[in-house]
């Protein structure tokens, strides 16, 4: 069907008020980040009287930033392999077994992303403080801890997401293979995961980057040591300043590991999304 002018004008307008949407905002944290403070208190402008890079050299010491950026790479990283390790083994046997409570499982798998994470907060944390009061295992205010709590809602997705992308998968691959006697692990590992491999990176970006961005859970879970980038940000307002400067230019630095590594997975990534959304 032949597109007419105003549809065509239609959808050029749309795509430019929605680039504009994306790109200002960021054209404003990198002009922001290349002000000297005393230029973003006093008032917006579209460009730096006095551009500079100091905000991104003292952005390191107002606040412990490289130790942010470290828990956050050590928690997400953690969270992410044993969220897809898991979930590789739930959703094989899930989409290849059939057995009494699947149903069940799966349903219940599903349904617990309907809770608000709020939900779950307390809970935890009273778990992990009398926890750590009776056996000596800290796990509040530590990164084992925060790994746990994101396991709990990052796992259930995962799950659900290799269900649907396992099934997308012909059982002649897992016919073929056990005919040359490969068993369960065999196939998993030399038939199955080779040919999953967009769902498994699609997987594990889901699952790094709800880690990476969480602020409720870790703004409670962790204290100064064990504190992630996404709380740590506070710290650049303080009782008598607050420091809008550093603050984009911290959030220019932290966002780079994300996207570069999504640029790098985008394929897989949406390819993942595409097979384990329909079967």
């Amino acid at each position: 069907m032949r597109e007419t002018a105003g549809e065509r004008w239609g959808r050029r307008i749309v795509l430019t008020l929605l680039t504009l949407f994306v790109v200002i905002p960021l054209y404003v944290m990198v002009t922001s980040a290349a002000k000297p403070l005393q230029d973003v208190q006093n008032g917006f402008t579209w460009w730096p009287s006095r551009p500079t890079l100091q905000p991104f050299v003292d952005m390191w010491s107002t606040v412990p930033l490289a130790r942010y950026l470290v828990n956050s790479l050590v928690v997400s990283s953690i969270a992410a392999v044993c969220s897809v390790a898991v979930a590789i083994f739930a959703a094989f046997a899930v989409s290849r077994y059939r057995f009494r409570g699947r149903g069940v499982f799966s349903v219940t798998v599903l349904s617990t992303q309907m809770f608000p994470g709020i939900l779950f907060l307390l809970p935890l944390f009273l778990i992990y403080v009398n926890l750590g009061n009776a056996t000596g295992i800290e796990l509040y205010a530590s990164r084992t801890g925060l790994v746990i709590t994101y396991l709990t809602f990052s796992l259930p997705f995962s799950i659900w997401m290799l269900v649907g992308y396992f099934d997308s998968i012909p059982r002649g691959l897992d016919e073929a293979a056990q005919v040359d006697g490969a068993g369960p692990l065999r196939t998993l590992f030399q038939v199955i995961l080779p040919a999953a491999v967009p769902g498994v990176v699609a997987v594990t970006v889901y699952a790094f980057m709800t880690a990476w961005g969480e602020v409720l859970f870790a703004s409670v879970m962790t204290d100064e040591g064990s504190r992630t980038l996404a709380v740590g940000l506070q710290g650049y307002s303080t009782q008598f300043n607050v420091y809008w400067n550093q603050i984009m230019a911290a959030s220019l630095v932290v966002s780079i590991p994300v996207v570069v590594g999504f640029l790098a997975l985008q394929r897989y990534f949406v390819a993942g999304l595409t097979a384990g959304a329909v079967k």
